[in-house]
């Protein structure tokens, strides 16, 4: 396989660093993305980066930051024409701060709000011929487009899961707008309870084997059995594509959470 060019969000620990270990040990080209300069220095030096196998860059940006997600799109753009995979893993569970430095809820920034943005941005390097993998869960609740991102006290489950579903709903409305245009568009829970760092911080608990999420991230990027898959939603606890959450295939709905998305970047990069 000729070597893919692949931005992986949130690869400085957990299912994205050991994603970005499987691609990378393939001889792809990964494009690091983390929050901390001091973590992703550590993460690089773990890298090889002058291996014959693979190519090695790395960006440091804070998601929950609508200025810095696009800022990160820009930066990917100006250095790579072409880019052919992007894996939207960065979320969180629990922030140490709940509202950001815009006004808005840490937890839907970074898990439905950054994603979009970076999709939206990078797709038309990404082209008919690549992909984009969110990384969804199996946490999905109702929400409500108008209240979307604005800052509340709900219990940090509920926020996750309602935050999953925008994600999985926006995927599908995107890949539904793209028809064959644009990329593969693709939501896809790695698995439940793998040993995460969020999973550790949220239940309490070590956790299954990283790799499980990994090796599906890998395929959904790569493999044959996602090249039809755009809009799809691939569950890796039941190892299928499956029916999302109902609100996710409610083409009006989902359409009302991209107007509330779209509605909040425009305010906050014009403000």
């Amino acid at each position: 396989m000729k070597p893919k060019t692949i931005l992986i969000t949130g690869s400085t620990d957990g299912i994205g660093l050991e994603t970005a270990r499987m691609l990378f040990s393939q001889g792809h080209r990964i494009l690091l993305h983390g929050r901390k300069p001091e973590k992703m220095k550590k993460v690089k030096s773990e890298f090889n980066t002058e291996s014959d196998s693979g190519f090695m860059e790395s960006y440091v940006s804070d998601l929950s930051s609508i200025d810095d997600a696009t800022a990160l799109a820009h930066n990917v753009a100006e250095k790579h024409p072409n880019l052919d995979v992007l894996i939207n893993n960065a979320g969180v569970y629990h922030p140490s701060t709940l509202v950001t430095q815009e006004g808005l809820d840490t937890r839907f920034v970074v898990n439905t709000i950054a994603p979009y943005i970076l999709a939206k941005c990078l797709s038309p390097i990404i082209g008919p011929k690549g992909r984009i993998v969110n990384v969804s869960s199996a946490a999905q609740a109702p929400l409500s487009a108008e209240t979307l991102g604005i800052p509340n006290n709900i219990p940090d489950g509920t926020a996750y899961a309602q935050s999953k579903l925008a994600l999985t709903m926006w995927s599908r409305h995107m890949a539904l707008s793209f028809e064959e245009k644009g990329p593969v568009v693709v939501a896809v829970n790695p698995a439940s309870m793998l040993g995460s760092k969020m999973v550790k911080e949220a239940y309490g608990v070590d956790g299954g084997d990283l790799r499980i999420g990994a090796d599906i991230l890998c395929r959904a990027a790569l493999s044959d059995e996602f090249a039809s898959a755009s809009g799809k939603y691939y569950d890796n606890d039941s190892r299928r594509f499956t029916a999302p959450h109902p609100d996710a295939l409610d083409p009006q709905k989902c359409k009302e959470i991209v107007r509330s998305i779209e509605t909040i970047i425009n305010t906050k990069r014009n403000a």
